[in-house]
């Protein structure tokens, strides 16, 4: 079995085959926690034991880039330094009323 420290109290479900990890206290009765890291994210995946056996990569999974306009150039916001990703994170989306 294997100990589950930050695992969210909701229903846990595989990523590929979408079948219900078992979580018991911290520990998890029929699959795995993989961890990932992408820049400065971390995010954890759960697989059941089968499609880990079959597959223990993680697979059908990429995050979508993001693109905005700085200064009349279109730029990656994943490039941007730290400063600017909190400023973006931060913007509110303005929608004009209708009439």
């Amino acid at each position: 079995m294997v100990s589950v420290k930050n695992a969210k109290k909701d229903k846990q479900y595989c990523h590929d085959c979408k079948k219900e990890i078992k979580l018991e206290d911290k520990e998890i009765r029929n699959g795995v926690l993989l961890n990932y890291k992408e820049e400065e994210d971390d995010f954890m995946v759960f697989k059941c034991n089968q499609c880990f056996r079959e597959n223990p990569s993680l697979t059908n999974f990429r995050r979508c880039e993001v693109y905005s306009r700085v200064v009349g150039y279109l730029r990656p916001v994943g490039q941007w330094n730290v400063g600017k990703r909190r400023e973006y994170k931060e913007r509110k989306e303005y929608k004009v009323p209708k009439r």
